[in-house]
């Protein structure tokens, strides 16, 4: 079996990673066993109904390749109430700066996260699927204490997302009205990973599950259906590329927004930092990012957020950021690379959380087609079957000696601009794995609007993402190392396994 090195956002995740690999597995059958315990345990930031990206670097050094299993729109299958509005309210809340979401039966995409996950095991898996998704299952049944994420984003928004459904109300509050302290266990979670184990990600989009899902769905107003989850496919796409150096960095191509961002930023950063110099950015540096920052995030949120050939128009914009170059996610995340020059990054998100527990699963379901900031043409704006927008920028990366690194965050609009700082800080800067991970960092938000403002981050907070990195590095006498690197803004656990 390969040693592993692996970064995720709790204890217990990184033990299931950690399980998998001492079982034989690879960095890919890590980093999925440990984003699946992820989708039980970090309640309000991801569930079983989430979308999601897994970018893999292959361990024979080939190109890498992202598998797009993010949220699809709902509504390919008549409706017994006309109006696609139905099941929906907006709530306005304090997290992450304040922001107004919209909750209910009606905010629920088709979810494809799982099924993503199938298909990269499929492809570059080693051990069984039913051992990669053991641990969740151990997990769901013993239950589970909240960990700091789920408890911050929960203490904003238990009563007005997570306490309108009377089971999701039972599950994170205590009998005071509080956000529970106690071991949580879900009721119908366990026998539902079960199912998953057994039939595969079939269970979630043909099987019972499915039925169960869009049957709650419908009948409390909202528009998911079973024709939504039947037809929803995985789609496998050459990643992203960059060239940096001496690395070739893979990141989340179109229909992702997160992956464009990521490598416009670091293609214009050039760079930047340049050789860092008592650990820290110069100001300079830190200039020419917020310059950096300001252009991609404004062209973003002036046409890429609008834009009605997103593809097209990604790569024109990359295009001319390479001629300037040359003139000049509620997320979770797990990183796995392993001793064979593997890379896997996963990224997961539910949204904000519609509120509601499907009866008879288990399971969250997601609140996607109601971040208002990702659907920019409305509600239910998009034709049926439209993938939605996503922040999100799984990446890896190969070097030139075989040296191999996976990174990404969550964050929401902060992913981007989280995982560009630490590989600008590591690549070009010089600094150490865990050293970039660590620095401050700055987020341009609202960019070019007359409502702009610089964050500069002073004590470390969560707001700025929560980056876990892996890398396998060669030393100067050319022996290969594993490294993992976890983020003091969350409660991120690693985990070198060795053989």
């Amino acid at each position: 079996m390969p040693d592993v090195a692996l970064a995720a956002p709790n204890e217990a995740a990184a033990d299931a990673g950690e399980q998998v690999a001492l079982a034989g597995g690879n960095a890919v059958d890590a980093a999925l066993a440990a984003a699946l315990v992820t989708m039980v345990n970090e309640v309000g930031i991801v569930s079983l109904s989430s979308g999601g990206f897994v970018t893999v670097q292959p361990a024979d050094g080939s190109a890498p390749v992202t598998v797009d299993g993010w949220m699809d729109m709902p509504g390919r299958g008549p409706r017994a109430d006309p109006d696609p509005d139905t099941g929906t309210w907006d709530v306005r809340t304090d997290y992450g700066g304040g922001v107004t979401v919209t909750i209910g039966p009606g905010s629920v995409a088709a979810h494809g996260a799982v099924a993503a996950f199938e298909e990269t095991h499929a492809r570059w898996g080693t051990v069984p699927w039913r051992e990669i998704v053991a641990p969740a299952v151990d997990v769901a049944r013993g239950g589970f204490r909240l960990g700091s994420a789920s408890r911050y984003y929960l203490e904003y928004v238990h009563d007005d997302i997570f306490g309108w459904d009377e089971q999701s109300r039972a599950c994170v509050h205590d009998a005071s009205g509080a956000v529970t302290t106690d071991l949580v266990v879900v009721p119908d979670l366990a026998e539902t990973l079960e199912v998953i184990a057994a039939d595969g990600a079939a269970a979630l989009h043909t099987g019972d599950l499915a039925r169960l899902i869009c049957d709650d769905v419908q009948a409390r107003g909202g528009l998911l259906g079973r024709g939504d989850l039947a037809a929803y496919r995985p789609v496998v796409r050459p990643a992203l590329r960059v060239e940096l150096g001496d690395w070739t960095l893979g990141t989340n191509p179109t229909p992702a927004v997160g992956g464009v961002c990521v490598a416009a930023m670091l293609r214009l950063l050039d760079g930047t930092p340049h050789a860092v110099v008592d650990g820290r950015w110069s100001d300079a540096d830190v200039a020419r990012l917020v310059e950096v920052q300001r252009a991609v995030l404004g062209h973003r949120l002036d046409v890429l957020d609008h834009s009605h050939d997103l593809v097209a128009d990604a790569l024109a914009y990359l295009a001319s950021v390479d001629d300037e170059a040359r003139s000049a996610g509620s997320t979770a995340h797990v990183s796995a690379t392993d001793g064979d020059g593997g890379a896997c990054s996963v990224t997961v998100s539910s949204g904000y959380g519609s509120g509601m527990i499907a009866r008879g699963t288990g399971i969250w379901l997601n609140n996607c087609l109601g971040e208002q900031e990702l659907n920019p043409r409305g509600l239910h704006g998009l034709e049926p079957g439209t993938r939605l927008l996503s922040n999100m920028a799984s990446t890896v990366a190969h070097h030139h000696d075989g040296a191999a690194l996976a990174i990404g965050s969550p964050g929401a609009d902060r992913i981007s601009t989280a995982v560009a700082q630490v590989v600008a800080g590591f690549v070009n800067g010089g600094m150490g794995l865990q050293q970039a991970v660590n620095h401050p960092r700055v987020h341009v938000h609202r960019a070019g609007r007359p409502d702009e403002v610089v964050k500069v981050e002073t004590d470390l907070t969560m707001y700025y993402g929560g980056v876990g990195a892996t890398l396998l590095r060669r030393d100067a006498a050319g022996e290969l190392h594993l490294e993992a690197a976890a983020d003091p803004r969350r409660d991120g656990a690693v985990r070198l396994v060795r053989s």
